[in-house]
């Protein structure tokens, strides 16, 4: 029987963690990342003490006021990358418009009828994944609603599920329709998420409850606890209790835990039963997979079921228990402090301060609408909570401020930034986890439940940890990876990936004047955010190349562009 996850896997403080990866390699002089998302000094998101207020001033935000590189900064955070149209858009409407246009876009085409239309439903695909990366990057790099696609892929490294963790048939219908669930309520509420999410069949195989018992006397067999751990360890509460901004809640000094083993064998009770629904067409088709898991028999535990103080009492159905257990869950205090935060982490800042948190916090508590049920987890209010609180609006007004962008949103913010299509809609990035060779990281593709990297990662050795910090996206990064990602890129830049291919028409234009050329990409890629010193370096490089003739002038952009893309002002975002 597992007993609770020990303290090096803790996500709630930023004590460093133990770690046996190699020490930090940075992308141009050692140490230059770190002392970008330093550079506000001091350490962030510790402490003890719940903050004083959670009142902050209000940036300004009125349209005259806002910058291209301001808008291409807060487009960083809020979608999947800028564009020139965007940025205008965002100038035009003023930050909170430009969200509540995204929030009222109908989405697109959803994953699974994406595969249906691509012939992925024939029995040959039964037993493999073949179409699911099309159907995932194609969201990503096309889709108009960009930020429902961004909070929907952060939901996705919070609820994590695994592709290559899923058992079964149709594995690529199981990753699209879970991708489907996360983004059809990636604006709706985190209670009615977590019910979602607990019936997918996406979650009852990666977590290993589908089919699960319960106890059997003769054989000792006991309820599979996977799920009902990281449901309260990962997707909810956390390990130790905490202050509504995020910070631990001591007694006598000491953290508490917010559960232990017996909280999860109760909890594991509830999960037990459930099974795919089948229908009338059984495994023939992918459409199970897509259709909420169902009682299966006589397989529940009818007895009570008691965790975190709470009881549920005996002879109920496997779905009453269910919403029951969530309920129990939802209303314990650690939940809005715990997913706010990651939530902040995902879009903004690797280390809000605690009133940051605490801010968000209480919107998730409380959207003010006054409606009982739902004024509670109203994610729409939350993003709108994260992205217009002035540490997200003003650069560094925190200490630690800043965030590495992932590797997966620094492709796709080229892509979306130079409008990157496929012609023949084959989309044919593939699977890019390799880290040697690709970008180390892929859609739905995390090797574990922990996602790609912890919310409290801290490099070992490195002046992040020195400076008290942490840093979730550098646990993806090690002199591998750094070589394999520019490499990629510079590939991909000059010769696109499959038939996806970028349009430099705007940039081609500009290819003759070294630092308009800079100017441009320093705009809409890094949001304004290239130093002097690092505009001064690379418009040297430039200078000295050809130019003139068109040749010189693509060779010319894709320089540009990959000396960009791997510069740490653009691989920072603060």
């Amino acid at each position: 029987m597992e007993t609770i996850a020990s303290p090096a896997v803790s996500d709630t403080t930023t004590a460093p963690e133990s770690s046996s990866e190699t020490s930090l390699s940075l992308y141009a002089t050692a140490g230059a990342a770190a002392a970008l998302l330093a550079g506000c000094g001091g350490g962030g998101g510790g402490g003890s003490a719940p903050a004083t207020s959670i009142a902050a001033s209000t940036p300004d935000t009125t349209i005259s006021k806002i910058t291209d590189a301001a808008a291409a900064r807060f487009l960083a955070q809020a979608s999947m990358g800028a564009t020139r149209a965007q940025i205008a858009r965002v100038a035009a409407l003023g930050y909170e418009g430009w969200l509540d246009e995204q929030f009222g876009m109908a989405p697109s085409t959803t994953r699974w009828d994406a595969l249906v239309a691509d012939g992925y439903s024939a029995d040959v695909n039964r037993n493999g994944q073949a179409g699911f990366d099309i159907c995932a990057w194609r969201k990503l790099i096309a889709s108009p609603d960009t930020l429902r696609q961004r909070i929907a892929l952060a939901l996705s490294e919070i609820l994590v599920v695994g592709i290559d963790g899923l058992t079964g048939a149709w594995r690529q219908f199981t990753g699209a329709a879970y991708l489907d669930l996360l983004e059809a309520n990636a604006f709706g509420n985190y209670r009615t998420l977590l019910g979602a999410v607990s019936l997918s069949t996406a979650m009852g195989e990666f977590l290993t409850y589908r089919g699960s018992a319960k106890a059997n006397p003769k054989t000792g067999a006991l309820p599979d606890e996977n799920y009902a751990r990281e449901l309260m360890q990962l997707f909810t509460i956390g390990l130790v209790q905490l202050n509504l901004d995020g910070t631990p809640k001591l007694a006598q000094g000491r953290m508490q835990d917010t559960y232990g083993l017996d909280d999860i064998t109760g909890l594991a009770r509830v999960f037990t039963g459930w099974d795919y629904d089948l229908g009338t067409s059984g495994s023939t088709t992918p459409d199970y997979k897509r259709r909420p898991m169902i009682q299966a028999g006589t397989r529940h535990e009818t007895g009570t079921k008691t965790f975190l103080g709470q009881t549920i009492a005996a002879g109920g159905g496997g779905m009453a228990d269910l919403d029951a257990a969530l309920d129990v869950i939802f209303a314990h205090p650690n939940v809005a402090p715990f997913v706010s935060r990651q939530l902040i982490q995902r879009l903004v800042t690797s280390n809000p301060s605690p009133a940051y948190v605490a801010r968000v916090a209480a919107v998730f508590n409380d959207d003010g609408s006054g409606v009982k049920g739902s004024a509670k987890g109203n994610l729409r209010a939350v993003v709108k909570a994260i992205l217009l609180d002035v540490e997200a609006r003003t650069a560094s007004i925190a200490p630690g401020a800043g965030k590495q962008r992932e590797p997966m949103l620094r492709f796709v913010a080229w892509a979306r930034a130079f409008n990157a299509t496929s012609p023949t809609n084959a989309w044919a990035i593939g699977n890019t986890s390799d880290s040697a060779s690709r970008l180390g990281q892929s859609p739905l593709r995390s090797p574990s439940v922990f996602n790609f990297f912890r919310p409290g990662y801290v490099p070992p050795n490195s002046e992040i940890a020195a400076a008290g910090l942490v840093a979730p996206e550098f646990q993806l990064t090690n002199e591998s990876s750094t070589v394999g990602y520019i490499n990629f890129m510079q590939t991909v830049v000059s010769r696109g990936i499959g038939d996806v291919k970028a349009d430099y028409t705007a940039l081609l234009a500009l290819a003759d004047d070294a630092a308009a050329l800079l100017n441009e990409l320093n705009t809409v890629l890094a949001a304004g955010q290239l130093s002097s010193a690092t505009l001064s370096l690379l418009k040297s490089a430039l200078t000295g190349m050809a130019s003139g003739a068109d040749a010189a002038r693509q060779n010319r952009v894709y320089a540009a562009l990959t000396l960009v893309l791997a510069a740490p002002e653009f691989i920072i975002l603060h």
